[in-house]
């Protein structure tokens, strides 16, 4: 119980930009954490992967950072019971890939319900001049809700999977007592006090109207950070994102795109091939080639294809057509089987990169 105290105690006084649904499962760990559940670690490593684990993949001229579980501005918080994304880590690698000279596009591979708000305007902050020195793509795959959506609407740009959801833009805290459930076991806390609001909030007492106040008032303090962030990042009025981002509800793809909440439909493939093809044209063709021949090398000894089908998996997988009106490369179609095929072939490429 030691070893988790000051998780615990996080958990109960942050300020969080989650949705309810990854906030109760937080909270149902926490439950575990006090009832003395040996296996909590274990069960909480099998649903997150540490960021700590996650090395850094560049395809050709394209980055891949991903950005998934819950984030908190030090993982150390949350690592042992969670796993996540650090906004600190997350810092230092988009620095990097910005210092990097064969980096062209930073990719953000966002698959988070969001988290504590610690962090993130800071975060954002950076994004905002780090964008304006290399083109930052954030893709929702398949979530970004809350305080991932917000980091999302400070890239460059916001791509997401087609059934995918992005939006869930408001801040929530909570306030647990335990007043009953420790008369039941025969346990009374006395708290000694100086100071006229300390431990206000604390879980051995009722919540008093002061206290409520004090908590409500930061919680719309940083709601509108929040609101303020995406508004900067997306380039629109603070009011349109009150108004029509969600009003704190998941936006399902197609809306988003209609919304102005995302710039596009678009899975890894797709976004991949698109991003190396614009890469290729402003480097002579260089870069997407030498992926392409890495790729085709991946899947013959990782997939045992021809050399023929290695080729035709990689044409589809990296082919795109003339630029479109507004001057944007769109890769080219893919139906039925053949996008199933691409589609598994390239995240199985990814994610070799990653191990």
């Amino acid at each position: 119980m030691h070893k988790h105290h000051r998780v615990l105690r996080t958990v109960a006084e942050t300020p969080w930009a989650i949705t309810e649904e990854k906030l109760a499962e937080i909270n149902g760990f926490m439950d575990r954490v006090r009832a003395g559940d040996l296996g909590v670690e274990a069960a909480a490593r099998a649903e997150f992967a540490p960021a700590e684990e996650r090395p850094r993949v560049r395809v050709g001229s394209v980055e891949i950072i991903p950005v998934q579980g819950v984030i908190a501005q030090k993982m150390n918080l949350f690592s042992d019971i969670s796993g996540g994304t650090s906004t600190e880590l997350l810092a230092q690698q988009i620095q990097r890939a910005v210092d990097d000279s064969q980096v062209q596009t930073i990719l953000l591979d966002i698959d988070s319900h969001g988290g504590s708000v610690f962090g993130v305007l800071e975060l954002c902050d950076f994004m905002l001049q780090a964008r304006a020195k290399k083109r930052i793509v954030a893709l929702a795959s398949p979530y970004a809700a809350s305080a991932a959506y917000w980091i999302a609407a400070s890239a460059s740009e916001i791509v997401v999977a087609p059934s995918g959801m992005v939006g869930s833009i408001g801040v929530l805290m909570t306030h647990t007592e335990y007043t009953k459930a420790f008369e039941m076991q025969g346990i009374k806390t006395t708290i000694i006090r100086a100071g006229k609001y300390k431990v206000e909030t604390n879980p051995y007492e009722p919540l008093n109207d002061d206290a409520r106040a004090h908590l409500q008032a930061q919680c719309d303090e940083y709601y509108e950070m929040f609101v303020k962030g995406v508004a900067s990042g997306r380039g629109v009025d603070p009011r349109t994102v009150r108004s029509s981002f969600g009003q704190g509800r998941m936006v399902m793809a197609a809306e988003a795109k209609t919304l102005g909440m995302a710039d596009r439909l678009g899975t890894l493939d797709s976004t991949l091939g698109r991003l190396l093809m614009r890469g290729a044209r402003e480097t002579g063709g260089k870069s997407a080639a030498a992926t392409v021949r890495d790729f085709e090398a991946f899947l013959r000894d990782e997939g045992s294809l021809s050399n023929s089908e290695a080729k035709r998996i990689a044409s589809l997988a990296f082919k795109t057509e003339p630029p479109s009106e507004t001057g944007a490369a769109e890769p080219a179609p893919q139906t039925g089987v053949d996008e199933q095929e691409t589609r598994k072939a390239l995240r199985a490429y990814v994610d070799q990169l990653q191990k």
